[in-house]
């Protein structure tokens, strides 16, 4: 057999294993590659607290839900010590958290629908930094990069070193008090899961993992507020693209360009702007842009940032208008599977393409939200129920016919709808409209 084909067969075979892997072995064989070689603390947040205190080092913690396939070659790097990052990597404490059981969530707030996430901070927990966004359920690469972790790791390390004369720029990382202390005590969680992974048995089973603590967030806000969630929970960690602000992810919060006539354009953001501060803050990454934006007002209002261009710095005022989080997308988040059961009764859709609309006698701006899945198992299957089918076009939701995106159908039942209302739908199906009608779930 030729020499290159048996390459490609072993390629073949070696890629083929690894898909095999079940999600008990993927968490299992990254406890002992990364315990074999003694460099980071494994799942353990007291000693890398302990150790920081003793060292005077900052801490680095990774959150990272392994059986997650997003990032996973960023997080590769991180974890081989790619040369973007090795030679910073030994002036931390470095600590690879891989399940949200007992973490404190007073100190790591962040965006849980990460598969991959960084907090840079001292050992009296005080943020330096978060890392770590996705805009995509499985696209990273326009969020993150290698060069951009180690850019915000060495800015931590300055703000380290001059610690605590820095400490205003930094001050407003660390949040209100959260609702919950812990994962595990979330109403949805405290009778299925513990403070802590099992070490024997099926340690997959025992994960929470970071999907499931913005899921139970959600959760304790319907029960909380009457069925109904408002901007700050629908829209979670606003990325900055949704206002126009386009950042480079190889970079410390650089402006890569504002799209023409969004809020950051009309600010007056230059491509190559660095942003020195934001509403009084230092950004180290994306993460801490919408770490800030998670934190202003749903009603808006003036944000100032201070930049530097040409050597100089500028002060610009980004001004957004009452609802500006619901030009965000949310749909791509794996804890909205939860909003579509609640708000669709379990239909999965997409904007039909624009080529594709024409034929159908699709308006161009129209609602036209192809349905890709219906859930087929309670407590997901409501729409399947009431005749749902893979394939319909859905043209009207409770008499709007102007959500044109899955975020938007989903925004409207989870802020205007109570469950247990009835709705009724116009369908596109086989050419001919029809209309199907289901009851919200309580």
């Amino acid at each position: 057999m030729p020499r290159h084909l048996l390459a490609t067969l072993a390629c073949f075979f070696i890629s083929s294993l690894a898909l095999a892997q079940t999600r008990e072995e993927k968490v299992r064989n990254d406890r002992q590659k990364v315990e074999k070689t003694g460099y980071w603390i494994y799942n353990d947040l007291p000693r890398g607290f302990a150790e920081a205190k003793s060292s005077g080092k900052p801490l680095i913690v990774v959150l990272r839900c392994i059986p997650c396939e997003e990032c996973v070659k960023l997080d590769d790097e991180l974890i081989d010590q790619h040369p973007a990052v090795a030679p910073l990597l030994d002036k931390f404490v470095r600590v690879r958290q891989i399940s949200t059981n007992g973490l404190d969530l007073a100190t790591f707030q962040y965006d849980y629908d990460q598969s991959f996430a960084v907090f840079l901070l001292n050992a009296e927990g005080q943020i330096y930094g978060r890392f770590g966004t996705r805009s995509h359920r499985t696209d990273w690469h326009d969020d993150v990069s290698i060069d951009g972790l180690g850019k915000a790791m060495q800015k931590a390390l300055d703000l380290h070193a001059k610690w605590p004369a820095g400490q205003p720029l930094v001050e407003g990382k660390r949040g209100p008090a959260p609702e919950v202390a812990s994962p595990e005590k979330f109403p949805e969680l405290k009778d299925k899961y513990g403070p802590a992974l099992a070490t024997s048995g099926e340690i997959v089973k025992s994960c929470i993992h970071c999907h499931q603590v913005g899921e139970a967030l959600k959760s304790w806000h319907r029960e909380k507020d009457g069925g109904r969630l408002a901007d700050k929970v629908l829209f979670p960690y606003p990325h900055p693209k949704s206002l126009g602000l386009i950042l480079d992810p190889r970079e410390c919060a650089t402006v890569e360009r504002g799209e023409p006539e969004s809020p950051a354009a009309k600010a007056g953001f230059e491509a190559g702007d660095v942003i020195e501060s934001l509403g009084g803050q230092i950004p180290l990454s994306i993460a801490d842009v919408q770490w800030f934006l998670h934190h202003v007002p749903a009603e808006g209002g003036p944000v100032e940032a201070v930049v530097t261009r040409g050597g100089a710095k500028k002060t610009l005022t980004m001004t957004l208008a009452p609802g500006w989080r619901r030009k965000d997308d949310i749909a791509w988040r794996a804890s909205s599977w939860t909003l579509r059961r609640w708000g669709t009764g379990g239909i999965f859709s997409e904007a039909v393409p624009a080529e594709e609309r024409a034929p159908l006698k699709l308006e161009p701006n129209a609602m036209a939200l192809r349905i890709k899945h219906v859930g087929q198992y309670p407590p997901h299957n409501v729409a399947q129920k009431a005749g749902f089918q893979k394939g319909d076009i859905l043209v009207s939701f409770d008499g709007r016919a102007d959500l044109v995106r899955e975020t938007d159908l989903l925004a409207y039942t989870m802020s205007d709808l109570k469950p247990g209302a009835r709705v009724e739908v116009g369908v596109l199906r086989d050419g001919a409209r029809k209309t199907l009608s289901f009851t919200l779930p309580e």
